[in-house]
């Protein structure tokens, strides 16, 4: 995915282990180290939330890409998935129980500047209740990456 002239982005690259646990070892973490660093363990989310995408997405019969939107006033999509067919979706994890709208700012410059190839934007949080926020904009529990929906 490009993004369009218009929108100012800071391309830089992020970096993602395969295993958070083997990044946690790698740079010794403990438990007790992820309660009281929020930001150690918002960019370890960050990279287990990136890590299981790209599982999952191995599933899909189209093609998906992977990468990371920042712009200059500082909003981020963490991971905007781009399938073959030029679609866009973006993901953004955040820590705690509770999503503000502020959290979404980024999601909405991706909707606006990906216009009609815009599928969704979801924030992933701790919490429990799934929650329509706008116009193609959700907040999910991040459990839903790896629970089956009851029916």
């Amino acid at each position: 995915w490009r993004a369009p002239s218009s929108m100012r982005l800071v391309v830089t690259p992020r970096i993602h282990m395969n295993d958070t646990g083997i990044a946690a070892a790698l740079l010794n973490v403990a438990a007790e180290d992820l309660s009281s660093d929020r930001g150690l363990r918002a960019r370890l989310l960050s990279t287990f939330v990136f890590q299981e995408l790209r599982r999952q997405a191995r599933g899909l019969p189209d093609a998906c890409t992977f990468s990371h939107l920042r712009d200059r006033d500082g909003a981020t999509v963490d991971v905007v998935m781009t399938r073959s067919d030029g679609r866009i979706a973006g993901v953004s994890v955040r820590l705690g129980g509770t999503v503000r709208k502020q959290d979404f700012r980024g999601l909405r410059k991706l909707r606006s500047a990906a216009a009609d190839r815009f599928g969704c934007g979801v924030v992933l949080y701790e919490g429990e209740s799934a929650v329509a926020f706008d116009e193609k904009l959700f907040a999910l529990p991040i459990r839903m990456l790896w629970e089956t929906p009851e029916r």
